[in-house]
């Protein structure tokens, strides 16, 4: 059986060479959305976009880039989810973000335990 609950999508659109601490933003936003052990994360990497700098970011192979835009979308309930943020302040700066409010489904069975 599943419920649903009210739980918050969080996105936080980032160039792919953004490198914090000799990682990848991408990579640290994953890393700490598990700590605390989020709902869950994913990465999405675009295949054209621009940020804030409005420099286009494209895979097109005549205009080869390394720094094509990348989307971290972790979910979670709002609050944990303003937890993380705050957990993370440091690193928005490098981030366009964005929330939207969502229904998660929630699993009655016992989620698989995490390789580490």
């Amino acid at each position: 059986m599943r419920t649903t609950i009210p739980a918050t999508s969080l996105r936080l659109f980032v160039g792919e060479a953004e490198i914090v601490e000799g990682r990848p933003v991408y990579e640290a936003l994953v890393l700490a959305a598990r700590e605390p052990g989020l709902a869950g994360a994913t990465v999405v990497r675009g295949a054209l976009g621009y940020g804030h700098t409005s420099r286009l970011h494209t895979g097109k192979i005549l205009r080869l880039s390394d720094d094509l835009p990348v989307i971290v979308e972790p979910v979670d309930t709002p609050e944990a989810i303003e937890r993380f943020l705050d957990a993370v302040e440091p690193m928005l700066d490098r981030c366009v973000v964005t929330t939207t409010p969502v229904q998660r489904l929630q699993r009655d069975a016992p989620a698989p335990q995490r390789e580490r």
